[in-house]
């Protein structure tokens, strides 16, 4: 078989989703560069840019990002796969949700109680941080203004941490990201409860570079389809409360687009 350039160089994974998947993102980029002979490589994605630039050939990738990327028309990354998350309401799908903590001893109970509350999200960027907080709000005919005050904090790991200390009354969180903290983080659990549910949305995606050759992308993508029949690999999947890798289409990020087209024709606080 012919080697393409990638796998002569290596290849490089960037991670654009949250620091705690880090450690279960490095076994999956180790356990393909060993199926494909191949160097690989993990980094913390900084900008979308990288994938242009050649910095990065594969990403684990917020969806709203990979909506905005879709909608240029020099796209620089097509579809490979998605993650089915473990627990019962992701129900076998490439799904997740937004939960939406307060404190335990917290007087709020619903999302109803929370208009002029101290809202904490973690950047503009995010869906299920901002973007279907704000779509949830048009649904449910709030103002725009409904959150007394806003704290962006930079991360959902950042906004759990104000909810907690008091700095914030509230804020949504990925619920895969919460739902490996709190496995990691008891103690952090019992201090907090979820008052509401936003979503589902479609799951952040693994993106691949366009420079990659369309033979490599296939093998990429059958790697990552059978990644959980791998016993060495499953501890680490589990850690980061993945069962399995799916193929998923472009077309099933349309309901995150479509949130994103009715957000943009309102105006809202986010920053």
């Amino acid at each position: 078989m012919k080697i393409s350039s990638q796998q002569q160089n290596g290849l490089r994974f960037a991670n654009f989703l949250s620091p705690l998947m880090q450690e279960t993102y490095q076994r999956i980029a180790e356990e393909v560069g060993r199926r494909l002979a191949i160097t690989t490589s993990l980094h913390t994605g900084a900008t979308l840019d990288e994938f242009e630039a050649g910095e990065a050939d594969l990403g684990f990738l917020c969806g709203l990002l990979y909506v905005r990327l879709r909608q240029r028309s020099d796209c620089p990354v097509d579809i490979l796969a998605a993650p089915v998350l473990s627990g019962e309401r992701y129900q076998g799908r490439p799904i997740y949700f937004s939960d939406v903590i307060v404190r335990k001893a917290s007087v709020y109970t619903s999302f109803d109680d929370l208009a002029g509350c101290r809202w904490a999200y973690n950047e503009r960027a995010s869906h299920s941080g901002c973007n279907v907080v704000s779509y949830s709000l048009l649904e449910r005919k709030k103002d725009p203004n409904y959150f007394g005050s806003l704290l962006q904090t930079g991360s959902h790991l950042q906004s759990v941490q104000a909810v907690v200390e008091g700095e914030a009354d509230a804020a949504a969180i990925d619920s895969h990201v919460l739902a490996v903290f709190l496995q990691r983080n008891p103690q952090i659990a019992a201090d907090l409860r979820t008052i509401d549910v936003m979503g589902p949305s479609s799951v952040p995606p693994v993106v691949i570079s366009k420079r990659i050759a369309p033979e490599l992308k296939k093998q990429l993508q059958t790697i990552f389809l059978r990644l959980h029949q791998d016993e060495g690999l499953r501890p680490s999947l589990q850690a980061g409360l993945i069962e399995q890798f799916v193929a998923v289409e472009d077309k099933q990020y349309g309901d995150i687009e479509s949130m994103l087209k009715k957000v943009e024709a309102v105006s809202f606080p986010f920053v």
